[in-house]
């Protein structure tokens, strides 16, 4: 089995990563105790998740994969985007920052989540970036208990609008998931 080198310690990420990459004959690896990890300043998902991955795979000199993922509203401008983990707050938890976001925006208005991957090898340099988006819009009030963060407000549009995130299967939200769409891009390049 290969494998890839995740820089990331959400305990969340790891078991969602794992579970997506799994089918196609990939294990994810979490990164190793004392590797540090930048700040996530960038202004796109995708300059975060560039910025993890040079760096374990710089600490490591392994190939490393990272994401930064968040949720967009429209009712807000796009906000909370790459904050999205900080929406409430610099030490906010998910419950804070979901409670924020469906104090700002009206519910039935659009959602979307974004994941940016990034791909860097650090024997050549090379990197790539794969986008994952899922649509959907923001429940009146949480449901479900699986996922996490903003997934019981999350109703996604590819589930016919009647459940959230947080209702639905690991399976059933893998498939349509914006993590899930980003994964099986890097690993459809990877196989090509």
């Amino acid at each position: 089995m290969r494998t890839l080198l995740l820089a990331s310690r959400n305990g969340h990420k790891l078991r969602e990563f794992a579970r997506l990459a799994a089918p196609r004959g990939w294990r994810i690896e979490p990164l190793p105790e004392g590797v540090a990890l930048p700040p996530e300043e960038g202004d796109t998902f995708a300059a975060n998740a560039l910025g993890k991955a040079r760096a374990a795979a710089a600490a490591t000199g392994r190939v490393a994969i990272a994401d930064d993922s968040g949720i967009e509203a429209a009712a807000l401008g796009g906000r909370p985007g790459v904050r999205s983990a900080r929406f409430a707050g610099e030490h906010a938890t998910d419950a804070d920052n979901l409670a924020k976001l469906l104090r700002e925006a009206p519910a039935g208005s659009a959602l979307a989540y974004v994941c940016a991957l990034a791909w860097v090898d650090p024997a050549n340099g090379r990197e790539r970036v794969f986008e994952g988006r899922c649509t959907g819009t923001l429940a009146a009030r949480p449901a479900g208990d699986g996922g996490f963060g903003y997934d019981p407000a999350f109703v996604p549009d590819d589930d016919a609008g009647t459940r959230t995130m947080a209702q639905l299967s690991d399976a059933e939200k893998d498939a349509i998931s914006h993590r899930g769409r980003a994964v099986r891009a890097l690993l459809d390049w990877l196989s090509a």
